[in-house]
């Protein structure tokens, strides 16, 4: 199975994307996305949002992510830290005669949450929403109990097959794939359950779910 997921890989992140983007409240005036990478979510919230901001912390993810949003005046991209975004306005500066809005109506995570320090993380990006405002996260977990391991193993029986559909040209050896070149790497702390625990006590009513393709999903709406 190695072996073919190797051959065909596929990009588990994206496969997220349309569960964000669905779940980001219609009207949105101003989305942030942490952690853009090379902007494929921010692009495709701007479906959704108004506007759409994106930080990233690595140079050459912000560069990539810029080329790519270019040509759309209503999407920003920053090299920032996502502590030091306090606001929209940190983002991008007012137009003349055009406030910047004091917070986000909604702030998205894929495949970041683990890169940063958990409760901090959580705690801020629950304090950057308006009113009605959702956290949306899609993260990576480490394994710990036999239900975690139990859907890893199920993720990784399929994985190699949803790869063979998606990406029928078998990648040739040491190959690329365009979505991972140049994107940084950690392995994640913490469990689910853990994550979990985390979240009920910093965003009470979250809704967090293990998925296949070792990924957990968090929703939870501002009030």
């Amino acid at each position: 199975m190695a072996a073919v997921n190797a051959r065909h890989p596929w990009d588990h992140n994206a496969h997220f994307h349309p569960w964000v983007v669905r779940r980001v409240p219609r009207g949105a005036r101003v989305v942030l996305d942490v952690g853009c990478g090379a902007g494929a979510l921010v692009g495709a919230l701007r479906r959704r949002a108004a506007e759409v901001h994106g930080v990233d912390a690595d140079p050459g993810m912000v560069a990539a992510a810029t080329a790519r949003l270019a040509g759309d005046p209503h999407v920003t991209v920053r090299l920032a830290r996502f502590d030091d975004v306090r606001g929209p306005g940190d983002v991008r500066a007012p137009e003349p005669g055009r406030a910047s809005p004091d917070a986000y109506d909604a702030v998205t995570m894929v495949a970041v949450l683990h890169h940063l320090e958990l409760e901090p993380a959580l705690r801020h990006a629950r304090d950057l929403l308006a009113p009605g405002g959702r956290l949306l996260v899609v993260g990576l977990a480490r394994v710990r109990t036999g239900r975690d391991l139990a859907v890893d193993l199920v993720s990784a029986v399929l994985s190699p097959l949803v790869g063979l559909v998606r990406h029928p040209r078998r990648a040739r050896p040491g190959e690329t794939v365009p979505w991972t070149r140049g994107m940084p790497v950690r392995d994640p702390e913490h469990s689910v359950d853990e994550i979990a625990r985390v979240a009920r006590a910093v965003l009470p009513g979250a809704r967090l779910r293990r998925r296949l393709f070792f990924r957990w999903t968090l929703a939870w709406t501002a009030r």
